[in-house]
């Protein structure tokens, strides 16, 4: 179960958005057992956001959680290197200027009852 929410100071058109959807799809496959079949992906684009107490320039911060008691190092390695190609080449942001923040938990809810 993960789910991946982003927030953006960019505009992102249908495209972009769909290709973000695609490549985290992939990525998520970084982390141990994780795959697209259960991923939530959310993008709320054109966020007032401020990076170093600068703004108009293009900034993300992403958060990936995961089902579970831990996240696996190596692959938030891994996940963290595909993550900020993906948001230079699609939304111009700088990987110095995006957040990638992992969170494991077991407290998860869904169709109804907990897991």
């Amino acid at each position: 179960m993960p789910c991946i929410q982003i927030k953006t100071s960019v505009k992102v058109n249908e495209e972009a958005a769909n290709t973000i959807k695609k490549e985290l799809g992939q990525a998520i496959t970084c982390l141990p057992g994780k795959t697209e079949d259960w991923l939530m992906v959310t993008l709320e684009d054109e966020c007032r956001m401020w990076f170093r107490g600068e703004t108009g320039k293009p900034i993300a911060f992403v958060d990936v959680k995961v089902f579970g008691n831990r996240i696996d190092s190596a692959g938030s390695e891994k996940m963290t290197e595909k993550v900020c190609r993906l948001f230079q080449e699609t939304l111009s942001v700088d990987p110095k200027d995006l957040y990638i923040r992992y969170i494991a938990s077991s407290d998860w809810g869904w169709n109804g009852s907990n897991f």
